[in-house]
């Protein structure tokens, strides 16, 4: 849908009269770059915006409301027409589960989550979001995925001694390391054994001096760019550099189909262009543009805002 102009409200029909959208953003941060070019963008099409924090989330079961936000009194967050979940970050078990499960009572409530919990929790284990875009007859990198270090030691062997081992839950690059030597992987693998964790490797592919990042939102690639950098990790986060790109037809269509597996309406998709073809390696389900903006004409912030309120709209 077109922006509208300054002044104007975006306005849905409650059951008397008609009432402001209300858009709740829900951040680690509302001081970080993306959530405030979000709420702007929202505003701009004459939304109220409210930031909204994971750690201030409050669920009742047999009393109301159901959902709420301490901002500094309660806030009904049943009362929102929609939220948009930036980084989810890091928490034990109960808490990821927690937000995850409140997610999705907001969603039975008719808010509109984007992206929605079973979204984010698909994009946010590795390991189901390859095997997914796997049995959708996507092209994806050779992957182990194992808590046995034997098993894992003769992985790393089969894959041919160069392999890429990744946190299972994790974006960014963080934690992500790149293993030649057969020593290294022995004390890697038992390493993250001893802390109860899963061994989690790629077989590393060719690809030159860059990787590529395709964005997508409501089923359109919007915007895409090459991270160019002399190391092997390619997140801009990690240093590389962004360039401008135009997908072709063949790749688009990869991002479009990745995001649809994943059940992501706004989703970053990474591309390897690999000796074999082109490669799908992850999606993030809450992915940053700051660096992709930068050299892009799309105003990203304002395609998320737009599609969003469309579907609080259909």
């Amino acid at each position: 849908m077109a922006p509208l102009g300054p002044g104007w409200k975006q306005l849905i029909r409650g059951p008397d009269v008609l009432r402001t959208m209300e858009i709740g953003i829900l951040t680690r941060n509302p001081m970080a770059w993306c959530s405030r070019a979000l709420a702007q963008a929202f505003s701009r099409l004459g939304a109220g915006v409210s930031f909204l924090r994971f750690d201030r989330l409050l669920a009742q079961v047999g009393s109301r409301p159901l959902a709420s936000h301490r901002s500094p009194d309660l806030k009904d967050l049943t009362g929102l027409d929609a939220l948009v979940v930036r980084p989810v970050g890091r928490g034990s078990l109960e808490e990821i589960i927690f937000r995850m499960d409140l997610l999705r009572r907001l969603e039975a409530e008719g808010v509109v989550v984007v992206n929605p919990a079973e979204a984010i929790e698909i994009c946010s284990d590795k390991y189901r979001a390859l095997w997914l875009m796997e049995l959708a007859g996507l092209p994806v990198p050779r992957t182990v995925v194992t808590e046995d270090v034997a098993s894992a030691m003769r992985a790393f062997r089969e894959l041919g001694g160069d392999v890429v081992v990744k946190p299972i839950f994790g974006s960014r690059g963080m934690g992500s390391v790149r293993i030649t030597d057969p020593d290294t992987a022995l004390r890697v693998f038992r390493a993250i054994a001893f802390q109860h964790g899963v061994i989690y490797m790629q077989e590393f592919v060719p690809h030159g001096p860059y990787d590529i990042r395709a964005f997508v939102v409501g089923g359109e690639v919007v915007a895409s760019m090459r991270r160019v950098s002399g190391s092997w990790k390619k997140n801009v986060y990690q240093g590389a550099r962004p360039e401008p790109l135009e997908l072709g037809e063949e790749l688009s269509e990869l991002a479009i189909r990745a995001a649809e597996v994943t059940k992501c309406e706004v989703a970053g998709v990474d591309i390897l262009p690999g000796p074999r073809g082109p490669l799908l390696t992850e999606i993030n389900s809450q992915p940053g543009w700051m660096g992709l903006q930068s050299v892009s004409k799309t105003d990203i912030a304002m395609k998320i805002a737009s599609y969003v309120i469309s579907k609080v709209r259909s």
